[in-house]
């Protein structure tokens, strides 16, 4: 069968960046505070990868002195961030589902309708482009890790499946991506705060790809591996302070 992805890797760069992205992701895996089980640096990636998320779609990143956090797309980012490790079996499996959950996990504080938690939108084209999602992120496409964890996060972006938290779930499907591909088993890595810190190149490279060109394609792919080369900065400092 023909791989629906592989032209991704002969637009100009893309491929060269994927590699870099990954060499890049890597090498923060060989750092000496991660070689046993990285699980310091996995735990606070996970916070900042959650704190960033939200903050790029608006809320306030700050973690309360003490209490419960008061920004719900803050608490929302962040019970999704909880439960990305648990939701990995799933995602390989039955992606649909995971998102789903994570969607309830993240919106829950965003919305009184109880019943539009998990539920993707009923407009035209949005379930059968999720099926297509599902299927490349079960197998249907062998390009690395880098183009296909960008991919998923560009079209839920630009999806917008469920109407609410849709940039919290785009983010964080993209995290089980680069660990189910292999491309960052451990999910030691922070791009998200990339996004954050260039958000308006963020935004501008999300509707490049959602325009569908060849050209917004290239766009976003190349912004995202430089977003996961940048991720695997902020986990080396990560790291080093672990150290």
């Amino acid at each position: 069968m023909t791989d629906p992805l592989a032209q991704l890797l002969e637009l100009d760069g893309v491929a060269e960046a994927a590699k870099k992205a990954q060499d890049a992701v890597f090498a923060v895996h060989r750092h000496r505070a991660n070689l046993r089980d990285g699980s310091a640096t996995a735990a606070e990636a996970s916070v900042r990868a959650a704190r960033a998320s939200a903050a790029v779609d608006g809320a306030d990143p700050e973690l309360p002195s003490e209490g419960a956090v008061s920004d719900p797309l803050l608490a929302g980012a962040l019970r999704v961030a909880e439960s990305l490790e648990s939701l990995l079996p799933t995602w390989r499996r039955a992606p649909s589902q995971a998102l789903a959950r994570m969607h309830v996990l993240a919106a829950a504080d965003l919305t009184d309708d109880a019943d539009a938690l998990g539920r993707p939108r009923a407009a035209a084209g949005v379930a059968s482009r999720l099926e297509l999602l599902g299927q490349l992120t079960t197998g249907a496409t062998s390009v690395p890790g880098p183009v296909l964890s960008a991919v998923v996060h560009g079209e839920l972006l630009a999806l917008r499946a469920f109407s609410s938290a849709d940039g919290v779930v785009a983010r964080a499907a993209s995290r089980l991506s680069m660990v189910a591909t292999g491309f960052d088993p451990k999910a030691l890595t922070v791009p998200e705060v990339s996004y954050y810190r260039r958000l308006r190149a963020y935004t501008s490279a999300a509707e490049a790809f959602a325009s569908g060109t060849p050209d917004g394609v290239r766009e976003w792919l190349l912004f995202s591996c430089e977003a996961f080369e940048a991720g695997a900065r902020e986990a080396t400092s990560i790291a080093e302070a672990a150290t």
